[in-house]
Parts: structure tokens; C-alpha cells; sequence
């Protein structure tokens, strides 16, 4: 069988689509990313200093302005092209909240074409794409123009999770160096380009240097090649040094789904399932056919019924599934937010 299209991150723009109009695009972007002192600008003129709520970053700069900055605030990245239209409709949305949250967090806008480093660092495959940034773990992100309301609803979760890692500061305390956050000191000195990174995908005082994590592109071959094995040791090394990742959360379902339905016998599955409409592991496998043919939101459906029309142990065991499904997707896709929000209904 096919790998489900699920397999790489899905949203509003195919970057590969746009490659071309990128590479002519590359020198233009690179000089409009510089401020008339050097300091990072972009097409709005926001990107203008360290304490600002909405900066911009570069493959340069990404080290001391998100890695080593997310352990006094959580900063939330964005990652734009100005000729994608749905980052056109996001961009003012994330902007304005930054605005509002006076320092809360920082916004950290990165133009895909201008810094194609980063863009390959972090697996960006399609935009608008939002990472949020917490003491140098990537805690969560969703991709396409969301509304305000859930674009604040992810935030909100975002600044739960910043409480519990104790990352409560202002924006205006930018991290890296003697005078910097407490437990910096020195070693977030070092961030500010004065002595090489090392190497292990760690930078100065432990942030996340993704340019030196080559397990996502591990993963990614292991998958062009077919070896599932080896993709899912690639996701779980990620996971084992950053718990929680979302893309590699992602990519380990997306490769557990496979294996999965590449062991069916589909057409048996589909009458096994169409004479037992109540029974989870039926449903279950059926759902799973479903999803890896992009049937994503009759899968959810076939599940959810189960929810519905059962009780106790096969309830059960049709919701673990159906979460076992949504983390084939970004946290915040919509079709994953209705089902959830169904889910919550049926059970509560």
C-alpha cells in the first residue's frame, strides 16, 4: 500500500509548489531581513530590537532569539512567505495577540524563503506554520490560518505548559548571557555566536539547535526508502531528548498507522466491520483503512459512534483509538478540534 498522505505535515500551502518562486525571491528576502543598524526587520518593520513583542529571526539569530529567549518567555514562531495567502490572513491575528499580551510571550516571524536553514531544521513542509518555544523545547503547534478564538485557545495552552515549566518571564529579558535570566550566566553567553555550537542537536546552556538534529532527516529517509523500523527509532530518539515533540509525536503515529493497515486484509476488514457495527476492534481497523485513505473525517465518525452506542470496555477501547488517531495530525487541525469536541460531549 501507499503511505497515508498524512505522512508529512499538512496546511495551507505546498512549500515545494513554490520553490522556484522562492530561489527567486532568496536575495531580495535576505537583504529586506536586515534593519538599516543590522538588526533583523521584515516587510512590516517590527522585527526591531530584543524587547519588542514581534521580532524577526534568522538562521543567524534563531539560536539567541528563540532557543536561548524561550527560557524567560515562551516565543511562539511563525513561519511566513509573503506570497502565502493564508499567512497574510494569520499574521495580523498573531501579531495583534502579541500585541495585547504586552510581553507575555514573543512572536518570532520567520520569512521560509529568506532562511531555508531553518525552514529545513524545523521539517517545514507547508504554511503558515506555528511553533511555540518553551525553556528550548518545541511544546506544541498547529498549521493553516486558524480563527482568533482558537488561535487563543492554543495559546492559552501553550502559556499552561510555560506555567508548569516555570517560564513566567517578560519579553524585555532577552536570554544569553552574564546579565541575562537567572542560571544563564556564562554558558548563555556563548549563544550570542562568540564560540561555535556544539554538536548533539544541544546548544549553549542545553537549547534546541536544530540545525545539529539530523534525526528528522533520518526519519524522513527511512520512510522515502520504506524502512518503517528505522523511522520509528528516528521519531523515538527525538522523543526520548525532547518528551512531547509534537512533529515527532506525529510522524511515530503516521508510521504506527502504516504498519498497521500494510497487515490488513482491507476488504476483509471492511466486511468484518459493516456486519459488526458496534465492536471496537472491528471499527477500529476499519477506521485506520479509513484515515490512510484520507477518509479523515469518516474514520473519526465510524469511532465516534462506537462512543456513542457503547459503555464501558468497548467505549473505552474505541476512544484510546480514536486518540491514537488525532495524533497522526497537528494538535490544532480542525478536523481534530471537532472531533475532540464531540468526543468531550459524548462522554461528559
Amino acid at each position: 500500500m501507499t503511505q497515508p498522505p498524512a505522512f508529512s505535515l499538512r496546511g495551507a500551502v505546498d512549500l515545494g509548489a513554490r520553490q522556484a518562486a522562492a530561489q527567486r525571491r532568496q536575495q531580495a528576502a535576505r537583504a529586506g531581513a536586515q534593519g538599516p543598524q543590522g538588526t533583523p526587520g521584515g516587510p512590516d518593520g517590527q522585527g526591531d530590537g530584543a524587547a519588542g513583542n514581534v521580532i524577526e529571526v534568522t538562521d543567524q539569530t534563531f539560536n539567541i532569539d528563540v532557543a536561548e529567549r524561550s527560557r524567560s518567555v515562551p516565543v511562539i514562531m511563525d513561519l511566513w512567505a509573503e506570497w502565502c495567502g493564508p499567512c497574510k490572513q494569520l499574521g495580523p491575528v498573531l501579531e495583534k495577540l502579541a500585541d495585547e499580551a504586552d510581553g507575555a510571550w514573543v512572536l518570532a516571524k520567520v520569512d521560509v524563503d529568506a532562511n531555508p536553514q531553518l525552514s529545513a531544521a524545523l521539517q517545514v513542509q507547508s504554511i503558515p506554520m506555528v511553533v511555540a518555544v518553551v525553556a528550548g523545547q518545541i511544546v506544541d503547534g498547529f498549521l493553516g490560518a486558524l480563527p482568533e478564538a482558537q488561535v487563543r485557545e492554543w495559546i492559552g495552552r501553550v502559556m499552561q505548559a510555560a506555567a508548569q515549566l516555570g517560564v513566567t518571564g517578560a519579553a524585555g529579558a532577552a536570554g544569553g548571557g552574564p546579565d541575562g535570566p537567572p542560571g544563564q550566566g556564562a554558558a548563555g553567553a556563548a549563544g550570542h555566536g562568540q564560540e561555535p555550537r556544539p554538536a548533539g542537536g544541544r546548544g549553549p546552556a542545553g537549547a534546541i539547535d536544530p540545525f545539529a538534529d539530523p534525526a528528522f532527516g533520518e526519519a524522513q529517509a527511512a520512510m522515502e526508502r520504506g524502512d518503517l523500523d528505522g523511522a520509528a527509532a528516528a521519531f523515538r530518539k527525538i522523543l526520548d531528548s525532547m518528551p512531547g515533540h509534537p512533529l515527532a509525536t506525529m510522524g511515530l503515529a503516521q508510521v504506527d498507522l502504516i504498519r498497521r493497515v500494510g497487515a490488513y486484509d482491507q476488504a476483509a476488514v471492511r466486511r468484518e466491520a459493516e456486519a459488526n457495527p458496534d465492536d471496537p476492534q472491528a471499527q477500529a481497523r476499519a477506521a485506520d483503512i479509513d484515515l490512510a485513505t484520507d477518509r479523515v473525517e469518516e474514520a473519526f465518525d465510524r469511532l465516534l459512534g462506537v462512543v456513542r452506542r457503547t459503555s464501558g470496555d468497548d467505549r473505552n477501547a474505541a476512544r484510546v483509538h480514536l486518540l491514537s488517531l488525532f495524533e497522526v495530525f497537528p494538535p490544532s487541525d480542525p478536523r481534530v478540534t471537532r472531533a475532540r469536541a464531540r468526543l468531550s460531549s459524548l462522554l461528559f
